[in-house]
């Protein structure tokens, strides 16, 4: 081995390192511990974690600790708050308690997937457009323009009445319209990755398109992908509530969204049954903060521009005004 190999070998001080590839163990220990910091940091992070956690497990278990059906009557019609039903009954004598539990489930199970489906098409779309550029990136990024001025919530309307209701057709709705601001961060992250010197020595090493996106782009990236998956969970939750609430959401399913429906079709409200639709709505709001609170703090701590502007917030001072008699503030 020649002296400039061993000197290679043995790691020059300041020599360009190629970041870890997808899976070795280094890099997952180095984002549980970025986790961990960023949780003690910032106590919002924590508390979106824990709400998100909560839900996830109370959603899980619900079916064995719901303590009444869902389907058959256990006390009589808007039976307020008690201690046999914690949050009442609705029109129909169902404990709404036990009706929140496995909605969870519902709106967990369509925010995530349809998150995903996002996930999957904006990232491969912004993977695409970012690497390559030119004429593919304005060809995508156009069509992505198109998708940005459509309102959300008035094109799943529309999309999801020519579909016809079904649990698989609110994700795929939901899904296929959250892609866009995913394409776009992922875009501008892969134009910053593709012109750094560990991919430019890779191309010109020859390495495929595809090794470069596999090994050295998507390693980069995917913490960003995580973060803003996680911000697209609460809107994905948001639309799922508002299609079950329109009546286009799934039939014959519970979710907290079909609560809220059912509660203004019977008119709970004329009737004073408050509690058929504050815990249901409670709890999309919880979620929904929750989700905001950790995927906004995994934004900023990704983001070195949001990371030095709060840094220099924080260690902003008042300085004196000195001159012409003002007081010093």
């Amino acid at each position: 081995m020649t002296a400039a190999a061993s000197t290679r070998a043995a790691g020059t001080p300041g020599a360009p390192v190629p970041p870890p590839g997808p899976g070795r163990g280094p890099a997952v220990r180095h984002g549980a511990r970025r986790l961990a910091s960023l949780l003690r940091e910032r106590p919002s992070a924590a508390v979106g974690l824990g709400l998100i956690i909560f839900f996830v497990i109370l959603s899980a278990i619900a079916p064995l600790i719901a303590p009444y059906s869902t389907t058959v009557a256990s006390g009589p019609v808007y039976a307020a708050p008690s201690a046999r039903h914690w949050f009442g009954t609705d029109d129909g004598g169902i404990d709404v308690f036990s009706l929140v539990l496995v909605g969870g489930r519902i709106s967990l199970i369509v925010g995530a997937a349809a998150s995903g489906v996002a996930l999957i098409v904006g990232g491969l779309i912004g993977v695409l457009s970012g690497y390559f550029g030119g004429w593919t990136d304005m060809g995508l990024m156009r069509v992505t323009d198109y998708f940005l001025v459509i309102p959300d919530l008035v094109l799943m309307i529309v999309v999801a009445a020519l579909w016809g209701p079904s649990l698989n057709h609110v994700i795929l709705v939901i899904g296929l319209l959250l892609w866009t601001t995913t394409a776009r961060i992922v875009r501008a992250e892969v134009q910053s990755v593709r012109e750094r010197v560990y991919v430019r020595r890779a191309r010109t090493m020859g390495a495929s398109n595809a090794s470069i996106m596999a090994r050295h782009v998507l390693p980069q990236i995917a913490p960003l992908l995580i973060a803003n998956t996680v911000l697209c969970i609460a809107i994905a939750i948001f639309d799922e509530t508002s299609l079950d609430f329109l009546g286009l959401g799934a039939p014959n399913t519970v979710s907290w969204g079909t609560i809220l429906e059912h509660a203004n079709d019977h008119t709970a409200a004329t009737y004073g049954a408050w509690w058929t639709v504050v815990p249901a709505g409670i709890c999309i709001a919880a979620v929904i903060v929750g989700c905001y609170l950790l995927g906004q703090a995994l934004e900023d701590s990704l983001n070195p521009r949001l990371k030095v502007s709060h840094f220099a917030f924080k260690s902003w001072r008042l300085r004196p005004l000195v001159g012409r008699g003002d007081k010093a503030i």
